[in-house]
C-alpha cells in the first residue's frame, strides 16, 4: 500500500463517527450473509441414531429420520420432530422461520402483532417480518454492491476515454451523456422492466444502463487534468502506448478519487431498488424485499409494525452508508493531505 493510501486510511480511522458506522454496517452485512444460519425453518444440526446431519446445507428425505415419505423432511411437522427426538436431538437457528415460511400456529388473523415467537410480527401472509428483513437486506446489499461495481467500471472506462483523447471524442461523449442523463431513470426502468418477465438479471442490466454515468464526469476531469502532465508527455515521447498510459499511469489516481463516491452510489442503488420493489417493478414477487415490506405497510395501516420495521431498517442502513461516505470523502480530500 502506498504512503498516500496509508495516510488516507489513517484519516478515515480518525473520523470516529464514520469509522464506527463502517464497523456497524460491516456487521449488518455479515449477519445478512449468514441469514440461513439465523432465520430458517430447518435445524442447523441434527443428531439421529448416532449420526450427524446438517439440514440447513443438505436436503434429507423423511425416511432418513424413520419416516415413511421419500420427499424432503418437513422439520416443522410434529411427527418429524418426534421421530428426531426419539433417537437424538436438533439444534435450531435463533429464528425458526425462513423468509417464505408462514407461521401456521397463529391463533389471530394476519398480519399479527409482534410476539415472543415472531419478534417483529408477521406480514399479511403469516411470514416472519424479521426473517424477511434479514433476507431482504442481503438481496438489497448484494444487488447494490454488484450494481455499484459494474457501474463504476463502465463509468471509469468511458470517462477515461473521453478525458484522455479529448477533442471530438469528448465533445460527442458529453452530448450523449447530456441526452442520456436527461432521461427520467425511474420511469424508463419501470417501462423496460414491465416489458420482460420479472428477473433479477434483467433488472440488474436495465438499472446498469442508467447507472453507469455517475462517475464519468469525475474520471473525465482527472484524465483531462493529467493528460498534459510531464510524466504523461514523457511516456508518449518514449513510445508508450495510450492504453498503458491510461490504465497504468493515470487511472490509479482517478480511481483513488472515485472511491469516495462508492458509498453514495451504493446508497442510491439500494434506494432505487427499494422504490422499484415498492411500486411492483423490482424483484420477482417471491423474493424477500424491503420495498415489498413497505408496500405491505401501506396496504395494512392497521399493522404499523410492518411499515415501521421497513422504515427503520432502511433508515439505519442508509444513514450508516451516508456517514461512511462522508468519512471516505474527507479522507480522500486532497486539501487534507
Amino acid at each position: 500500500m502506498s504512503p498516500i493510501m496509508q495516510a488516507r486510511l489513517q484519516r478515515f480511522k480518525e473520523n470516529k463517527l464514520g469509522f464506527g458506522c463502517f464497523i456497524v454496517f460491516a456487521l449488518i452485512f455479515v449477519l445478512s450473509l449468514a441469514a440461513e444460519l439465523i432465520a430458517n425453518d430447518k435445524p442447523l444440526l441434527v443428531k439421529y441414531d448416532q449420526s450427524l446431519y446438517m439440514p440447513v446445507l443438505k436436503t434429507y428425505p423423511e425416511t432418513t429420520f424413520g419416516g415413511v415419505f421419500e420427499t424432503e423432511a418437513d422439520y416443522k411437522d410434529p411427527v418429524v420432530q418426534q421421530l428426531i427426538n426419539d433417537k437424538g436431538w436438533a439444534v435450531w437457528p435463533l429464528i425458526k422461520f425462513s423468509y417464505q415460511t408462514p407461521n401456521l400456529e397463529l391463533a389471530v388473523p394476519v398480519p399479527s402483532a409482534p410476539t415472543a415467537q415472531n419478534w417483529l410480527g408477521t406480514d399479511d401472509q403469516g411470514r416472519d417480518v424479521l426473517a424477511r428483513i434479514l433476507y431482504g437486506l442481503r438481496v438489497s446489499l448484494l444487488f447494490g454492491f454488484a450494481l455499484t461495481i459494474a457501474s463504476a467500471i463502465l463509468g471509469i472506462m468511458v470517462g477515461a476515454v473521453q478525458g484522455y483523447y479529448g477533442g471530438w471524442v469528448d465533445l460527442i461523449g458529453q452530448r450523449i451523456l447530456e441526452v442520456w442523463g436527461g432521461l427520467p431513470m425511474l420511469f424508463m426502468v419501470m417501462i423496460l422492466v414491465s416489458m420482460f418477465t420479472p428477473s433479477v438479471y434483467w433488472l440488474f442490466v436495465i438499472m446498469l444502463l442508467f447507472g453507469w454515468p455517475t462517475l464519468v464526469g469525475l474520471v473525465r476531469a482527472e484524465f483531462l487534468r493529467a493528460r498534459n502532465f510531464d510524466y504523461v508527455r514523457a511516456a508518449r515521447s518514449l513510445g508508450v502506448t495510450d492504453r498503458t498510459i491510461m490504465f497504468r499511469h493515470i487511472l490509479p489516481n482517478a480511481v483513488s478519487s472515485s472511491l469516495s463516491q462508492f458509498p453514495f452510489m451504493l446508497t442510491a442503488n439500494i434506494t432505487a431498488l427499494t422504490a422499484l420493489d415498492f411500486l411492483g417493478y423490482g424483484l420477482p414477487p417471491d423474493a424477500a424485499s424491503l420495498g415489498e415490506l413497505l408496500l405491505q405497510g401501506k396496504n395494512n395501516l392497521s399493522a404499523p409494525w410492518l411499515a415501521l420495521s421497513g422504515f427503520f431498517t432502511l433508515t439505519i442502513v442508509l444513514s450508516l452508508l451516508i456517514y461512511v461516505g462522508e468519512a471516505t470523502r474527507d479522507a480522500f480530500d486532497p486539501r487534507r493531505q
